[in-house]
This record gives structure tokens, C-alpha cells and sequence, in this order.
């Protein structure tokens, strides 16, 4: 249904990834960059006031496996991957890179169940749906959600990481300055507009997104752009 998707392989490169010879040439430039590095003491509030918030108010608010590719390869397909990205968020790592379970998620995952328990309990299933579809929502057909699309997915040849600027920064602590962030991630959310103003040299010059909403649009309409659009590199085996 609709158009399919003109890839058929992710672009695989064998070059470095550009963020640490970028971060490298940009600190000898401006040494004073390093002052803007360690966390910002202010988030952790803002988290929580966010998270109290969804929970009193009942609302809630990253590269594809082979087998994503192959199915949703068309407009409707594509169309239909955005609104499932959250279930493919959560499961993905589990077929990709399994990893042994730590005691830190058995525990996470108990605290989740048990307020999801407490949920039903006190308000009922419809407030637990609420939640979930709610979550589907905020990482599907949203227009913030776009943000998941336009940080990597390859909309121009040869350049696999992309920032935004526009106004929905101000309610998503600046993630839309991806580069900025890939390039020095010890830099908190909240310095990395400073960040371009120091060096902006660095970054004008890169394409970037100017809406997020174009960014889902284009992923679904255009067939060069889908789940194969990204840059891959093979892992180096580790010497003797």
C-alpha cells in the first residue's frame, strides 16, 4: 500500500563516526567549552515535578532490527511503524543486543507492575489503557515524537546525526541540538544552546530540521527514506 521504500540495505560506512574528531578540533579551538561540561542541578527537579504531575493528573507522556526494515517498507507500512515505536522501543534491544538482566531492571520492572497495580486498583482499568494509550500517543503520531526520526535516520546522504532548533526545544530540554549533544554529552540539555553560540561554525553548516511534523511526514511519503535509512558500521574485532 503506497509507495515502497527504494532501500533495500542500511548505508553501511567504514569510516569513524564524526562526533569525536568534531569534539576534538572544537576544544582546541575553544578551550572554554569545558566549562559548560557536568549536570545541571536544576533537571532533577524538573523531572520530578514532571512525573508527579502525570501521575496526578493520570497522563503519560533508536536503529531498527532487519525485520522492521522488511515489513514496513511502504507509505503505510512506514506510517504504521511510527505508531507502534514505542513497543518496538522496548522490545528492540531484547532481539538486537540481549544483554544478561541486571537486578537493577528486575527491580525496575517490579515497581513499574506494582504501580501499574496500584493504578487499577484505585482507579480501574480504564485509567491503566488511559496511561498506555497515552504513551503510544506522546511516541507515535506526535509532533514532538518526531524528534525519534530526525536525530539519525539518513535524510541526507553521508550524514547520520541532525539537530533541530525550532521553538518545541524549549519543552523537550534542547534534545532537538543532537549533534551538540553527540559531540559533548557530559554537556548538560540545558548549555548545549550555548554550546552552537561559542562554535556555531561547527554546525550552520550541517543540514539540520526545521519541523518535526516534516520529518514524519517525509518518512512516510518519501520511498528514500525509511527504516534502512541509517548509517551502519561493522563492530572492529578487539585485538588478541
Amino acid at each position: 500500500m503506497g509507495q515502497h521504500v527504494s532501500r533495500t540495505d542500511f548505508e553501511w560506512v567504514y569510516t569513524d563516526q564524526p562526533h569525536t574528531g568534531r569534539r576534538d578540533a572544537m576544544l582546541r579551538k575553544y578551550p572554554e567549552i569545558k566549562k559548560l561540561f557536568g549536570p545541571d542541578p536544576k533537571f532533577k527537579y524538573i523531572v520530578s515535578a514532571m512525573v508527579l504531575t502525570q501521575i496526578f493528573m493520570l497522563l503519560d507522556p533508536d536503529v531498527p532490527s532487519i525485520l522492521e526494515a522488511k515489513l514496513f517498507c511502504n507509505t503505510f507500512g512506514k506510517f504504521v511503524w511510527i505508531i507502534l515505536q514505542p513497543l518496538f522501543y522496548a522490545i528492540r534491544p531484547l532481539f538486537v543486543n540481549p544483554l544478561p538482566v541486571e537486578k537493577l531492571e528486575l527491580l525496575n520492572t517490579a515497581i513499574q507492575l506494582a504501580f501499574d497495580g496500584l493504578v487499577v486498583l484505585i482507579f480501574g482499568w480504564r485509567m491503566l489503557a488511559y496511561l498506555l494509550i497515552g504513551s503510544f500517543l506522546a511516541m507515535g503520531i506526535h509532533p514532538v515524537a518526531g524528534h525519534f526520526i530526525a536525530e539519525h535516520y539518513m535524510y541526507a546522504k553521508g550524514f547520520e546525526t541532525y539537530s533541530y532548533y525550532g521553538m518545541l526545544n524549549w519543552i523537550t530540554f534542547n534534545v532537538g541540538y543532537h549533534n551538540e549533544h553527540h559531540d559533548f554529552p557530559a554537556i548538560p540539555g540545558s548549555k548545549l544552546p550555548e554550546l552552537k553560540k561559542i562554535a556555531p561554525e561547527f554546525y550552520d553548516s550541517m543540514p539540520q530540521h526545521t519541523s518535526w511534523v516534516r520529518v514524519m511526514y517525509d518518512f512516510v511519503t518519501d520511498p528514500a527514506i525509511g527504516p534502512y535509512a541509517r548509517i551502519k558500521r561493522r563492530a572492529l574485532e578487539r585485538a588478541g
